[in-house]
C-alpha cells in the first residue's frame, strides 16, 4: 500500500515526539501507541469521534509513554497563579508538554477567540517575563502569548474529558530503550481491548461505541446532518480518523500482520471517502459509507486476535 505522508491534526503525538527528542519514534507510531485508531464513539450520543469508546488523549499519552519505556511528571490543578509558577519552574529545566488547552483561546491563531476550538496540546519552551514561548504543532513554531492569555486557554474549561485544569507533563526520562517495533507489538493487547468496546468505561451519558455509534450517526445522516456536526466532521474528525487508520495499517503491516493491516487500510479508505459527500451535503451517500464502516471494527478485532493470540 502507498502510505500517506502529510499534515494532520496530530497535536499530542507531535508534541510528545518533540519533548522526547531524537530518540522519539515518528508521530505516526506514537499515534498508534496511544490506541486512538482502534474504535469509534458517538460521544454523548451527538459528537462523532474516530477513537475508541472511553478513550481520550490524556489516557493515550500515558499509554504511549509506558510502551516507549519513558516516564515524566504529570501535574494539574491549583490556581492560575500556582499553575503559572509551575510552568515557569518546569520550563526553565526543559520542554513541557502542556494540555489539554482550549484551542479557541490560543489567540495567536487566526479566527480566535472562538467557542468551538476543541482540545489541543503544545510544547512550552520557556516562560520569559510576561510571555510564554511554545511550539504549536498546528503549524506555529516558536509561537508566543502573554502569560495571562496562555493560562486562560490552559484552564481548558470547555474540554470535557479533563478532571482538572492546568495539566502538564515535564521531566521526561527514557528509563529503557524500546524499539518502535517492540512498542507496537506490546500495544496490540491494548488495541484489542479498545476494539472490544468495554461498556464499563466512564463516558458521558448517551455515548455509543463502535458499530452502534456509527449506525446511529448514519441514521442522523438519513434525516439530514446538522450544520455543527457536519463542520466538526469535515474540519477535524474525518481528517484525523482517516489518518489514524492509515497509520495503524502501516504499523500493522510493518509487524507482518497482513490481515489486520488490510482491514485497517480498508477502514481508512472508507473514512477518507466520507469527506466529499460530507462537504457537498450528499447525506444519502454519507449514511451508506458509515453503515459500511460500522462492522469493520469488529473485523479488525477478529483479525488482530487471529494473528496475535
Amino acid at each position: 500500500m502507498t502510505h500517506y505522508t502529510g499534515s494532520g491534526p496530530y497535536c499530542y503525538a507531535n508534541s510528545l515526539a518533540m519533548v522526547l527528542g531524537d530518540a522519539a519514534p515518528t508521530p505516526a507510531v506514537i499515534e498508534v501507541l496511544t490506541g486512538s485508531p482502534f474504535g469509534f464513539e458517538l460521544l454523548g450520543g451527538t459528537l462523532p469521534l474516530f477513537d475508541p469508546y472511553g478513550w481520550n488523549p490524556d489516557l493515550g499519552l500515558d499509554a504511549a509513554l509506558r510502551l516507549l519505556g519513558a516516564r515524566c511528571e504529570r501535574t494539574s490543578g491549583g490556581t492560575a497563579e500556582e499553575a503559572e509558577d509551575r510552568l515557569r519552574d518546569r520550563s526553565a529545566r526543559g520542554p513541557v508538554l502542556v494540555g489539554p488547552v482550549d484551542m479557541g483561546l490560543l489567540l495567536h491563531q487566526p479566527g480566535t477567540p472562538s467557542t468551538d476550538g476543541g482540545d489541543h496540546f503544545v510544547v512550552v519552551l520557556e516562560t520569559d517575563g510576561g510571555t510564554v514561548v511554545f511550539h504549536d504543532p498546528h503549524g506555529h513554531p516558536y509561537a508566543t502569548l502573554p502569560v495571562t492569555d496562555f493560562v486562560a486557554a490552559w484552564e481548558a474549561k470547555a474540554v470535557g474529558y479533563t478532571d482538572a485544569p492546568y495539566v502538564m507533563r515535564s521531566g521526561f526520562v527514557r528509563e529503557r530503550h524500546v524499539a518502535p517495533e517492540e512498542a507496537l507489538r506490546r500495544s496490540l493487547s491494548d488495541a484489542r481491548r479498545w476494539l472490544a468496546v468495554d461498556g464499563d468505561r466512564p463516558v458521558p451519558a448517551g455515548t455509543l461505541g463502535g458499530a452502534e455509534g456509527l449506525e446511529a450517526l448514519a441514521a442522523r445522516a438519513d434525516r439530514g446532518l446538522d450544520a455543527g456536526t457536519r463542520a466538526f466532521m469535515a474540519y477535524f474528525a474525518v481528517r484525523v480518523g482517516a489518518r489514524r487508520l492509515s497509520d495503524a495499517a502501516h504499523c500493522l503491516e510493518s509487524l507482518g500482520l497482513s490481515g489486520a493491516a488490510a482491514v485497517a487500510a480498508g477502514q481508512s479508505r472508507l473514512v477518507g471517502s466520507v469527506q466529499h459527500p460530507l462537504v457537498t451535503g450528499d447525506d444519502r451517500t454519507l449514511a451508506g459509507l458509515l453503515r459500511r464502516l460500522a462492522p469493520t471494527y469488529e473485523r479488525l478485532r477478529t483479525a488482530l486476535a487471529s494473528e496475535t493470540c
